[in-house]
């Protein structure tokens, strides 16, 4: 499987596939309103504001599988953008672990190790995939999007 051809829903409903992102590096997040590293919203909306134009796309996926996250991707939205002014695109809340993870999580974690082998250690970890739908890095829950922000730029 592609990256291009998984289907994603944004937190309005709207499904679409990630081909509409091809030819662009993303850097795809999984979110938690109620984590103690929700704070990194603002660093990865800084990355957002400031490579957008040359055409990184963020992607954040609220995910509640550690009991982090508010009842509806709707609730979860609204909090990031009031409180931390989130503009980059923001998707229903789905499992990234297990046998019901994501298909865009289970391709995620079968390309990428972390210290827990395949398996998302906490929120906030990281994906970057480049212009060419490779994954090709993933960036655990602590590490800040300010300390990997030279390595973002190599893929712009």
């Amino acid at each position: 499987m592609n990256i291009y051809d998984i289907e994603v829903t944004l937190e309005n409903g709207e499904t679409y596939t990630l081909d509409r992102y091809k030819g662009k590096p993303l850097l795809i997040v999984n979110t938690a309103t109620k984590c103690g590293l929700a704070g990194q919203f603002e660093e990865v909306q800084g990355l957002y504001e400031a490579y957008e134009d040359q055409g990184l796309v963020v992607l954040g996926f609220p995910s509640d599988q550690f009991k982090q996250e508010v009842s509806t991707a709707e609730e979860a939205v609204e909090f990031c953008r009031l409180t931390y002014g989130v503009t980059f695109p923001m998707h229903e809340i789905v499992k990234i672990n297990g046998a019901d993870a994501h298909p865009l999580f289970k391709l995620l974690t079968e390309e990428t190790k972390g210290v827990m082998g395949k398996a998302v250690k906490w929120n906030f970890t990281k994906f970057l995939v480049d212009k060419n739908g490779h994954i090709v890095k993933r960036f655990g829950p602590t590490a800040t999007p300010l300390t990997f922000q030279e390595e973002i730029k190599t893929y712009l």
